[in-house]
């Protein structure tokens, strides 16, 4: 599974990687002949000391992974790329699946067959708005701000909101992660929304012990948010355990927020937070990635995040790698029934730059990605990070006819903020006056 991996600085930092191409290439033929079924008794960590394992395990769901239990993993990458997968077959296919077949079929692919296969999923999630549908590009308004400031995040938040911005969540990252700050910024975000009856859903992301506090004051928590790995060991240096989960998973649903449906989590992950850990027992980085899909599917989020470039060159070192662990993500994700977006970002000291987040963000668009982040300028001024930003969005959407969650399009035309021209959406050429109110209150 390891040297079958198309190349990455995370891989060879653990001594796992092909030492060549020669080993690469002998790798992914190798592991195109392993049946499906080895998956299920041949665990890449232990069974006896891993619940992730034990979770994978026990839930495989084998009547959905009948119609493909006969096939090796190359037979499962050529049916995929085949008519027969369509998005209804993918659909039934999905709990039928493990993270660790998803992942081996996904080292012999190109990275036009991740794409196309991505693009045939569809995984449909709601809470205040539908998001995940076909045709479709939702985003995060991301408006953090370095010192917490309410008008420098009601800011960011009206400029997201002008550019269309936030119809899969409005969530700050805090930066002084208080029971006081959280419940402020919280209340902040329920006042906003109600105030102009926004069709979203808002989130601070603290840790979720901190949000289970919070949900028990009856502080307005739309989504609960937690950082998640593909190892017990690496999810216990997060400080969290799948029953935390459950009781956090519980707490946000008994507060019965949603509108139109209860898909309450919101799950973050990246390739690589194993190892940092060192939680990795051996594995890859991308094979531990995609069983962290597998902890948050027990959940039925609304929105699961690959924050793809932000742990930084140590483990994606240049653009190149950081495309390929993007699609790689998208495409396990979607294949296990997950809601997949993507913060398409790289750290100041990675070998990266804008042009090639340019490139993958054109590349999610085709492949059909359920949402990604809008954040002022690309430039995350508290996190300091570079990503994608509000005109971003907008260019994706205009250059392929996308759209953003109906009911969040509806009340962008009935706001003025977008108008219909041609069939597609466009953006207005004036603020509408009624949002001069949200800096002034």
């Amino acid at each position: 599974m390891a040297k079958a991996t198309p190349l990455r600085s995370g891989d060879e930092l653990a001594g796992v990687a092909a030492k060549d191409a020669t080993e690469h290439v002998a790798a992914q033929m190798t592991l195109a002949d392993v049946p499906l079924k080895t998956f299920l008794n041949d665990v890449v960590v232990d069974y006896e000391t891993d619940e992730i394992t034990r979770l994978i395990i026990d839930e495989h769901d084998l009547a959905a992974f009948a119609p493909i239990s006969h096939f090796t993993v190359g037979d499962f990458r050529n049916w995929l790329l085949g008519e027969e997968a369509t998005t209804q077959s993918l659909k039934a296919l999905a709990s039928g699946l493990t993270p660790e077949m998803v992942a081996a079929v996904s080292k012999i692919m190109r990275n036009q067959d991740l794409i196309y296969v991505a693009s045939k999923c569809e995984v449909v999630t709601q809470f205040r708005n539908t998001i995940g549908l076909k045709g479709h590009l939702s985003t995060r308004l991301q408006p953090n701000h370095p010192t917490d400031d309410v008008l420098g995040i009601s800011a960011s938040i009206l400029d997201g909101l002008m550019y269309g911005n936030g119809d899969a969540v409005i969530g700050i990252n805090p930066a002084t992660d208080n029971l006081h700050n959280l419940s402020e910024l919280l209340k902040l975000l329920d006042h906003v929304i109600q105030e102009y009856q926004i069709p979203t859903q808002s989130c601070v992301l603290t840790h979720i012990s901190s949000g289970i506090q919070l949900a028990e004051k009856n502080v307005p928590i739309d989504l609960m948010f937690q950082s998640i790995a593909g190892t017990q060991l690496a999810n216990e240096g997060f400080g969290i355990s799948l029953d935390l989960l459950q009781e956090g998973y519980e707490a946000t649903l008994a507060l019965k927020r949603g509108t139109i449906g209860q898909n309450v989590m919101y799950f973050e992950t990246g390739q690589g937070s194993a190892l940092s850990s060192n939680a990795h027992h051996g594995v890859d980085q991308q094979t531990l990635e995609t069983r962290a899909y597998a902890v948050a599917r027990k959940y039925n989020p609304l929105l699961v995040n690959t924050v793809v470039g932000f742990i930084g060159p140590e483990y994606l070192f240049n653009g190149k790698q950081i495309i390929r662990a993007g699609l790689e993500d998208h495409f396990c994700g979607k294949l296990l029934g997950v809601p997949m977006g993507c913060d398409i970002c790289y750290t100041n000291h990675a070998d990266a730059d804008q042009n090639d987040m340019d490139v993958l963000l054109t590349l999610f668009g085709a492949a059909g990605i359920n949402f990604i982040m809008g954040i002022p300028g690309s430039d995350d001024v508290m996190l300091n990070y570079q990503t994608t930003s509000f005109h971003d969005a907008l260019y994706l959407r205009q250059l392929l006819g996308l759209k953003p969650a109906p009911e969040f399009s509806a009340w962008l035309e009935q706001q003025g903020i977008f108008k219909q021209q041609n069939s597609q959406i466009c953006w207005a050429d004036h603020m509408p006056d009624q949002f001069s109110r949200l800096l002034m209150n």
